[in-house]
């Protein structure tokens, strides 16, 4: 019969300390981490924390606010939005704070007709604008009568219902012609609204205040790597239309300028908060604009 071998007795070197039971037990963990590895930890937790921001921002969605209305009926002033970074690709502008980290475009993406982009405004390529994608390269690009033509044809434009926008203390009306009253006695503005479709079948709606000068322009034939870019507020927008001059027009702009694409309204205030009255942070926002798309 074969006989199972006993196991052998632990070695004296390797029995528990005095005062704990038990020859097999494991040798107990070392002592208690000193405080200063614990700070240490912290201080790693926050360096981890800014890299995880930096590149959130950077790679895939960045806040932006909207301080205008050159972009109405869609986006109002106090709207708050994400932008997504990837669809574009990334250059430094795109980077937090203009970092010239890269000295060119890279995983570059050409926009859509009709995107909203935010990108930095020529000349000075140093201020946040919004605008819509009109024209890409190749195109041609005239207004015609206050009707956007592309490559020579007319984009259907269709007369709807006016837009009303309360006043606050973000809004007045551009003049008084458009100036309201509601039933409850606020006052408003009523802007002639019209539905643009683009050729691809793109649909938005457009502000058209009568007639200005800029409904009227020349065919601009769009070369490579620039955009015709506009507001859906055409009577109140400086954007391809006009020359690039700091603080005005824009221009043709540069793709490279493209920080990203407008996706989601994440917070709209009518601008009547006060940061020492608590209470008004609600009062002030505009509950049915948030989670808007594009």
């Amino acid at each position: 019969m074969t006989e199972t071998p006993e196991t052998p007795a632990a070695p004296e070197s390797a029995a528990s300390p005095a005062g704990t039971p038990g020859s097999g037990s494991l040798p107990p963990i070392a002592g208690k981490p000193k405080k200063e590895k614990k700070e240490d930890s912290f201080a790693v937790f926050l360096i981890k924390l800014v890299l995880v921001v930096a590149i959130f921002r950077s790679f895939i969605f960045s806040p932006f606010n909207i301080p205008s209305e050159s972009m109405l009926p869609r986006l109002e002033n106090g709207d708050y939005l994400l932008a997504a970074k990837w669809p574009y690709g990334f250059s430094s502008y795109s980077l937090p704070f203009g970092v010239p980290l890269l000295p060119h475009r890279i995983l570059a993406g050409t926009p859509k007709r009709g995107d909203v982009v935010i990108f930095k405004a020529p000349p000075g390529n140093d201020v946040d604008y919004i605008k819509r994608v009109i024209g890409l390269p190749g195109d041609t690009v005239q207004m015609v009568g206050g009707v956007l033509h592309l490559n020579g044809k007319p984009v259907p434009k269709q007369r709807i219902e006016d837009f009303v926008i309360h006043v606050s203390a973000n809004t007045n009306c551009i003049s008084p012609e458009f100036e309201a009253v509601e039933k409850d006695g606020s006052p408003s503005c009523h802007y002639p609204q019209y539905r643009e479709t683009l050729p691809e079948g793109k649909s938005y709606n457009v502000l058209d205040l009568g007639y200005r000068p800029q409904d009227d322009t020349p065919p601009v034939v769009i070369p490579e790597n620039r955009l015709f870019l506009m507001g859906d507020n055409r009577d109140n927008s400086m954007d391809s239309r006009f020359p690039a001059v700091e603080g005005a027009g824009i221009g043709l702009v540069p793709m490279d300028n493209l920080i990203g694409r407008a996706t989601i309204v994440m917070w709209s205030t009518d601008g009547s908060a006060n940061w020492f009255l608590p209470w008004t942070w609600f009062t002030a926002a505009r509950w049915n604009r948030l989670g808007g798309l594009f």
